[in-house]
């Protein structure tokens, strides 16, 4: 009598039904570990991102200058600047030269820079927490957090992050609910029909220029 090895053996036992979907069952573990891998990066890729802003941004003893050069540097590094420049922009930044691009470009990385320190610049000890990370599409994760400010309420903030060459980028920033990078698209469309882009341009230097280092030595 021939003896069974232990893979002959579990053919025998189980529905053939059952082995000719085993190969999709495994296949299909995969996808769902790389998805499951892609959130806890991207939650980890955001709380690292405000710990070092936050300690940045309320270092002692250095002057505001070199605390904001260093919180240029981590938004520069988190954030795909870029990209996000050009959505904003939306069909309109095509209309530019080369030069008004790199200008554009420049001058919308200076106003987000100016716009989230200013407001983060008031930071007293909120408490920042990620709550949780949702995979969306093939690419992206939504990170939700929540920052409880002492004496008011809770404010909740959406962190879209999407990865490019190997590395998490944020693309995009939703405070309760509402979308950053739509918002400012709206506006800028606003500013481009009825000044056109020149007057946009103008416009951004004028907010570049409105928003002052905050502070001094801290």
């Amino acid at each position: 009598m021939m003896a069974l090895s232990s893979t002959g053996l579990l053919a025998a036992m189980l529905p053939r039904r059952f082995l000719l979907a085993l190969p999709i069952l495994i296949a299909g573990l995969f996808p769902a570990a790389a998805s499951a891998q892609l959130g806890l990066g991207a939650a980890k890729f955001i709380n690292d991102l405000a710990q070092q802003a936050i300690q940045t941004l309320q270092a002692q003893g250095q002057p505001i200058e070199a605390r904001e050069q260093r919180f240029r540097a981590l938004l520069e590094d988190g954030f795909a600047l870029p990209m996000i420049g050009r959505f904003v922009l939306g069909q309109s930044y095509r209309q530019l030269t080369p030069d008004e691009q790199q200008e554009y470009q420049q001058l919308f990385a200076s106003y987000v820079l100016r716009t989230y320190s200013y407001r983060l610049g008031g930071y007293k000890g909120e408490a920042f927490t990620v709550v949780s990370a949702q995979v969306q599409g093939e690419q992206d994760v939504l990170v939700r957090t929540r920052i409880e400010r002492p004496g008011g309420a809770a404010v909740q903030c959406d962190w879209r992050v999407r990865v490019f060459d190997g590395r998490y980028k944020i693309v995009d920033v939703l405070v309760e609910g509402i979308s950053m990078a739509v918002t400012q698209r709206s506006e800028f469309a606003a500013v481009v029909q009825n000044n056109g882009t020149a007057g946009l341009l103008e416009a951004l230097r004028a907010r570049v220029a409105r928003y002052p280092a905050k502070g001094s030595t801290g």
